[in-house]
């Protein structure tokens, strides 16, 4: 699949599952927080955290193994190299090629996994900040009410 095909089908499910105004009510999930509720952003939904470890479990299976017929080839495309034999070129152009694939793919298995940790990392801080920044606002509040007492 090339890249543009896979950017356009992203935006097509992006446009099917717009965001739509809704006024006067709280979304179905319960959204809205309420003391002793530990926050609306979510960092730790099963389906992200699962994309996660899969993404690393494949990193580290590739890194592992996706190079074992390396040294195979090599010794074949040489083989076949001296023996007068195209298709000794042809397999070391296939191995180059390969080895660059592998590591697209295995950027890519890094990028999602570091990816996940940044976002959930990044949405406690968000949480935090928002936490702190209402809880200021209560204690500004508060401090007004006491000053109107006297």
């Amino acid at each position: 699949m090339a890249w543009d095909e896979w950017e356009q089908l992203k935006e097509d499910a992006a446009e099917k599952h717009s965001t739509r105004v809704r006024l006067n009510q709280l979304p179905a999930e319960g959204g809205g927080g309420s003391a002793g509720q530990q926050g609306d952003l979510k960092t730790n939904q099963q389906d992200l955290a699962a994309v996660g470890n899969s993404a690393f479990k494949l990193f580290e299976d590739l890194g592992r193994l996706g190079r074992d017929a390396w040294s195979s080839s090599q010794t074949a495309a040489k083989d076949l190299t001296t023996q007068e034999f195209e298709l000794g070129g042809a397999l070391h152009l296939m191995q180059e090629r390969w080895e660059k694939q592998l590591q697209s793919l295995l950027d890519a298995c890094a990028h999602i996994s570091n990816h996940m940790d940044f976002t959930k990392k990044a949405h406690q801080g968000d949480e935090y900040f928002i936490a702190s920044t209402v809880s200021s606002i209560a204690e500004l509040d508060k401090g007004f009410d006491e000053r109107a007492e006297r």
